[in-house]
């Protein structure tokens, strides 16, 4: 199987539930405090095995007037339910030597009970545990399909725990954490299916089938209990649960939950009534609970914690990673015709890197006036003038190819070049990896065995991206060329915001999606359009924050969602009229609405509606048609006032909304699909289409532009993507 369809599996799995998993990541967390914080009490009781059921029966006994059940839980501590003078239940922890009280049982804290149902079922109830049972599969074959493209990248299963390149700061820790937390992850997700297959009913039957066991007619009696053999020689590491006799009758008997199996006892002989194994189910259904939980193990609870912390990072790295790789590999468009081209740039890049490099070198030969082709290894073909063919590939696992490089030796084998050409070959890789570039030994060993072409100059390897090598290089190739070849540097600076002040004129009740507008008026004159983004600093410190923007007027306006452990959705909605607060714009003119486009259409879902809210308000000459899509009709009130405005000082805007709980309960792409004549035509018009929202929102509507584009004959949805029609501001 290749590396591309392990990396789109192991991408599209992790976008599909990246809203699920960053909500189970961090009630994860805040569950995986609890046994924590519970075991720091110190009730525990050290050496169970060494104290008698006997022992721990007697002393609660002479200790309180009525016992009703005890309890040994996962965590070591005893707890105790006893009844008080005053006739009340009371649960209380205990010493099981003496029956000292230690503490009482605690109701639990409500941040635990909250974080447990939205873990749970996200208070959907059934529908919310299929849910999280899917998502708990798919984050065990995301894990899987992120395993097997580690291994692919050290060079194997066997050298997984090999020295990781160093590599920028995503990329290295996604390899690191992924090593670390591969097994608790693979856990987690594991018994996450197995617990919600337990609440479905899904497993076998686990009920405990008890079966009388023969008591002998003159079995003794004990006066007390510290003198039965089964009660003295059972242990409390061997106890779960004790239900105590109501009264001194014969007849009532100790209900007895031990590890292995349920037995009834005679309070006065010790005999075993009866008696009943755990089904296999049973013990499993407990084992996964307590993998998946971490109770009773602090050592454990911590690694659940640190792997539920490692899944948010994942995907934070991992969308890092696929927009760097997108960036650096974002092809050329404005290129001559490669048939009139005299030079040809070749590349494998699997992370982008070299891609990144060859662009610098298509610059740099473009400034001088020559004429260059730049593409992938796999669209390698017949070139009609090329005199100079330069490939900058990476290396991939055991000496592999790239994804975009996988098909060049067959084709180069099926394409005969008309002329004589010179080549170079440059490899990318890591001197840390044993396979240092062998991918790029391998073609250029290739090319060299073909008559029909030249080495003109000796392979040359560049370890971890150094660009003073590439320099060096650069400085043979001139020197073979007879010219000078401006290459740009890249540049690595921190960005610096100019932040002004802006005054709160209006922030609204949270509405049922937990939104909210804020309406801010800067104090002094600044420059900014709807598309761009205020940057907002919630900790008083370099840690930023950005928000789409709407142009109301002269006032920022903002959509936003407030997420209870949002630090920048928090602070923006404890805000109050008349506050003020420093901030700053951050131009993002690739989202501005196109001046000369006079058909446009906003497709948007949640709070990405926010930067059409204020191009909708400005408009005057544009056809604009947005759609919307929300949960609920409720959802959308706080954008009418705003809409209703530019609805009736305009004829040219139509509004399409959508909601996924309400009325025919469609997203917003479903609608895109039904409006298929109006899409289609607003693109054949050359008009613009700009989508603003969540990825997942964008995901599925440009799976739908795709549909809708099939077969269309003025353009394709290769040529749309690259067009500048289309424009995406997603997050």
């Amino acid at each position: 199987m290749t590396i591309s369809i392990w990396r789109f599996s192991h991408l599209t799995l992790a976008l599909v539930s990246s809203l699920f998993l960053i909500v189970a990541s961090v009630t994860g967390i805040i569950l995986a405090v609890e046994p924590i914080s519970h075991q720091a009490k110190g009730y525990a009781v050290e050496n169970r095995e060494e104290v008698s059921l006997a022992t721990t029966i007697d002393a609660l006994k002479k200790s309180y007037d009525e016992v009703l059940e005890l309890e040994v839980e996962s965590s070591g501590f005893v707890k105790a339910s006893v009844l008080t003078m005053e006739m009340e239940t009371l649960d209380i922890y205990v010493n099981p030597i003496t029956g000292e009280q230690l503490g009482e049982v605690e109701e639990r804290p409500y941040i635990y009970t909250f974080a447990t149902n939205v873990h749970r079922s996200l208070f959907l109830k059934s529908i919310g545990r299929f849910f999280v049972g899917l998502i708990s599969l798919l984050l065990c074959i995301i894990a899987i399909t992120g395993i097997v493209l580690l291994a692919k990248r050290q060079g194997g299963f066997l050298k997984l725990f090999s020295k990781v390149q160093k590599d920028y700061f995503e990329l290295r820790y996604h390899v690191l954490l992924s090593r670390w937390f591969f097994i608790p992850i693979v856990i987690l997700a594991f018994t996450g299916v197995y617990l919600s297959a337990e609440k479905f009913n899904l497993l076998p039957d686990a009920v405990v089938e008890q079966s009388e066991a023969t008591v002998a007619d003159a079995a003794p009696q004990y006066d007390n209990i510290t003198d039965i053999p089964f009660f003295a020689e059972t242990s409390l590491a061997d106890i779960r649960r004790v239900e105590f006799p109501f009264s001194n009758d014969p007849e009532e008997y100790y209900l007895i939950a031990l590890q292995d199996k349920e037995v009834e006892v005679n309070q006065q002989t010790g005999e075993i009534v009866s008696s009943g194994d755990y089904p296999f189910v049973t013990l499993a259904s407990r084992l996964s609970l307590v993998l998946h939980t971490g109770e009773g193990n602090v050592i454990w609870s911590i690694i659940l914690l640190l792997a539920s912390a490692s899944i948010l990072f994942f995907m934070y790295s991992g969308f890092v990673m696929t927009l760097k790789r997108r960036k650096k590999g974002k092809r050329i468009t404005k290129m001559a015709d490669k048939d009139e081209c005299e030079f040809v740039i070749l590349v494998g890049s699997e992370s982008g890197t070299a891609f990144d490099f060859a662009q610098r070198l298509y610059n740099g030969l473009s400034q001088v006036g020559k004429k260059v082709y730049l593409t992938e290894l796999n669209k390698y073909s017949i070139y009609e003038k090329a005199k100079n063919i330069i490939i900058f590939t990476s290396t991939y696992g055991e000496g592999e190819p790239p994804t975009n490089a996988r098909k060049f030796r067959s084709k180069f084998s099926e394409v005969q070049q008309p002329n004589s050409v010179g080549f170079s070959v440059v490899g990318f890789g890591s001197l840390d990896y044993p396979d240092y570039c062998k991918f790029a030994i391998d073609l250029d060993e290739q090319l060299s065995a073909s008559d029909n072409f030249t080495q003109q100059l000796p392979l040359f390897k560049i370890n971890k991206a150094d660009f003073e090598s590439f320099e060096l290089w650069m400085i043979q190739l001139t020197n073979k060329l007879g010219f000078i070849i401006p290459v740009e540097r890249p540049l690595v600076k921190k960005k610096k915001y100019k932040k002004v002040e802006f005054e709160v004129l209006e922030r609204t009740d949270l509405n049922v999606d937990d939104t909210f507008l804020l309406r801010l008026q800067p104090k002094s004159h600044i420059e900014f359009t709807s598309g761009d983004l205020l940057a907002i600093f919630p900790a008083n410190d370099d840690t930023v924050r950005q928000y789409s923007i709407a142009k109301i007027g002269n006032d920022v306006l903002l959509s936003v969602k407030k997420h209870e452990m949002g630090r920048g959705s928090n602070y923006l909605f404890n805000l109050n009229v008349a506050d003020t607060i420093e901030a700053a714009i951050d131009v993002n003119p690739h989202f501005y609405l196109p001046e000369n486009a006079k058909n446009s259409i906003f497709i948007s879902n949640g709070t990405g509606i926010a930067p059409f809210l204020g191009m909708i308000s400005e408009n005057t000459t544009q056809n604009i048609s947005m759609f919307w899509g929300g949960r609920e009709k409720a959802s959308m009130e706080i954008y009418n006032s705003v809409l209703e405005k530019a609805v009736s000082n305009s004829e040219n805007i139509n509004v399409f909304s959508s909601f996924s709980r309400e009325g025919e309960k469609q997203y917003v792409q479903d609608v895109v699909l039904e409006q298929k004549e109006l899409v289609l035509k607003t693109i054949n018009q050359n008009g613009t289409i700009m989508i603003c929202g969540s990825l997942a929102m964008q995901h599925d509507v440009l799976d739908v532009l795709e549909r809708i584009l099939q077969g269309n004959q003025t353009i394709s949805f290769e040529a749309f993507e690259k067009s500048g029609q289309l424009k995406t501001d997603c997050y």
